[in-house]
């Protein structure tokens, strides 16, 4: 009996020891995420702080040289808070970092707004004009720091491991497809030191974290990567090789940071527009298609569900004279396109290729549409199109017995309509490979890209400002990493054939708004080299038209009226061989 309760006390004394020595883990594993915590919480409080401190001392001085120092420490803090804010505080991020152009909201809702913007961009275009406005710069000043108070007052960090791969994974892709363009340094043009800037946070963000890491070798490779792209970026902006730096470091950090993700055993909650196994730029698997989805859809039996919406795309039958499909003005050879200039005259704007139209949160030119299901509407109510009914059209697919059938056995429900919808939509989503020259030889798996070529790509990223527009790796209007906003331009297009600016107003037909005017979206460049003419309107033929255009500054370029041109410079003063190496770098987008 002794024996029994003496081997008794000694399973008790064990079992306590291993209770205390777990709740020490816990203990030491909240102190160790408590650390980290607060310590990342001070060092993005510090740059917020010191930026809204140096934009306060701009107001503080008369003298202008001191002002300009004043302004590019204000903003390099800003640039080092960029990887955390951007990702924890979106929409305070995009207004402190706006373009100089007029926000326009709730025009759907007919509660229109105009916001005029403020933050660095403007500040630093007001603080370099030749005439300086001081009370505009004071105010810009003053609106943008009490922004960044704002934030300050707020701030409730609570970043978990997958919110820190997150951040770091958003910064990679923003510094390859914003920051190394020239996006949002339209005067200073320091698009590159600022990514360095941004490169230095990630870095301490990595340091913070070091007691995460069971590898030091994973540690010690993203952060020698980190370092040697922030060397590499010590280059005058027109020099810079983005294709070689894309390859040789934005690629291999996505993979070092899935080895990272696996070293900490992270799991993420959800999947956002970046993938969370992203592991190259230009891949088919770098981007969720769930992300760009309309939240009604159900993706079982998908692959049934996109034959279904070929079918339907290619069936003439679902328009009013049994004439027209989608086909008919969505060419597969002409990357569905049509090879004119406008449909048979039935429409004022030139067809659009559907390939990689999936990636888009607005659709139709003048961005009326919010997903592809909803642009089938406007395709099937249009008096030049299918000229019909929704109820006609669920008449005459229910009619096909082949058609009934899979209704029934792939939608388990009734919304008939939308089924329909759907079917197309998911077809559509299927035309977005990722095999073209260009995307092969970035990712390695070819080399057969010509010197001429890769000027083209670098010039297209750099000098000629394009990508600032059409933002790779999808080449369109939808803005990285978020992928939240699908923007609109005006570039003023002109009618050659009357030489003056286009008629067409754009997306000002919709709802009036003044602000509107000759506003559209800004579509894909990948196949561009199969969906000529060019243009809302058709009005180019060829892609050398449509390079002169821009090189001449636009509609304004060309003596046209437009006060609302959102073009980012006046001319682009490029020479004819930089014209045919964009033109020939365009051309290897084709699939």
């Amino acid at each position: 009996m002794k024996q029994f309760y003496k081997i008794l006390k000694t399973c008790i004394f064990v079992c306590l020891l291993l209770f205390f020595l777990a709740c020490d883990k816990k203990q030491e594993k909240y102190k160790l995420i408590n650390s980290i915590q607060n310590n990342i919480l001070n060092f993005y409080k510090k740059q917020l702080t010191s930026s809204a401190s140096f934009l306060d001392s701009i107001n503080q001085t008369s003298n202008l040289i001191h002002k300009k120092e004043l302004y590019l420490k204000a903003r390099k803090k800003f640039k080092l808070s960029e990887p955390i804010l951007a990702h924890t505080d979106k929409h305070n991020y995009k207004s402190l970092n706006a373009p100089n152009l007029l926000i326009v909201k709730g025009e759907e809702h007919m509660d229109t707004k105009v916001l005029k913007p403020f933050g660095f961009q403007l500040i630093e275009e007001v603080l370099y004009e030749s005439k300086l406005d001081t009370l505009k710069l004071k105010q810009l000043l003053n609106v943008t720091s009490a922004r960044l108070k704002l934030i300050l007052n707020n701030l409730n960090l609570n970043l978990k491991d997958y919110h820190i791969i997150w951040i770091l994974r958003e910064q990679i892709v923003r510094i390859a497809t914003t920051g190394i363009t020239g996006f949002d340094s339209p005067v200073l043009n320091q698009s590159l030191l600022e990514s360095s800037h941004t490169y230095e946070t990630l870095k301490n963000l990595l340091y913070l974290c070091k007691r995460k890491f069971s590898s030091k070798t994973i540690l010690d490779s993203i952060l020698m990567s980190f370092e040697n792209a922030q060397n590499a970026l010590n280059t005058p902006f027109d020099d810079f090789d983005r294709f070689n730096f894309i390859k040789q470091y934005i690629d291999p950090q996505l993979k070092l940071l899935l080895a990272v993700q696996n070293d900490w055993k992270v799991r993420f909650p959800f999947e956002m527009a970046l993938s969370n196994t992203m592991s190259s730029l230009f891949d088919a698997s770098a981007l969720n298609m769930e992300h760009f989805y309309d939240r009604q859809n159900d993706t079982s039996q998908l692959k049934a569900k996109e034959v279904l919406g070929k079918e339907l795309f290619n069936d003439v039958s679902l328009s009013k004279n049994y004439d027209m499909s989608c086909a008919s003005c969505h060419i597969e050879r002409l990357a569905f396109t049509d090879g004119k200039r406008v449909f048979d005259q039935r429409q004022i704007r030139n067809t659009p290729t559907l390939t990689y139209a999936a990636y888009q949160k607005a659709f139709f030119m003048d961005s009326r549409a919010g997903s592809l299901e909803g642009q089938v509407i406007g395709v099937v109510k249009n008096h030049a199109e299918f000229n019909t009914s929704l109820d006609t059209l669920v008449t005459r697919v229910l009619k096909n017995s082949s058609y009934r059938v899979r209704m029934d056995t792939l939608y388990q429900n009734k919304r008939i309509s939308y089924n329909i919808r759907h079917a197309i939509a998911s077809y559509i989503r299927t035309l977005n490979t990722f095999k073209s020259k260009f995307d092969k030889n970035i990712r390695g798996e070819e080399h057969n890209l010509t010197s001429n070529e890769r000027k083209g790509f670098n010039i297209f990223m750099g000098k000629a400002l394009c990508a600032t527009c059409h933002f790779p790796p999808l080449f369109n209007g939808t803005v990285p990493p978020n992928y939240s906003d699908t923007e609109m331009e005006a570039i003023g297009s002109p009618n050659l054939a009357q030489n003056k600016l286009s008629d067409d107003l754009g997306r000002f037909q919709l709802f009036k708004t003044n602000e509107r005017k000759h506003f559209f979206k800004t579509p894909t460049i990948r196949n561009i080299a199969k969906t000529a003419p060019y243009m809302h309107n058709g009005t180019y033929k060829n892609l050398k038209e449509v390079v002169d255009f821009y090189n001449k500054g636009g509609g304004i370029g060309l003596g046209f009226y437009l006060n609302n041109q959102t073009l980012p410079f006046d001319n682009l003063m490029l020479s004819d061989t930089e014209v045919n190496n964009l033109v020939s770098f365009m051309q290897t987008l084709t699939d």
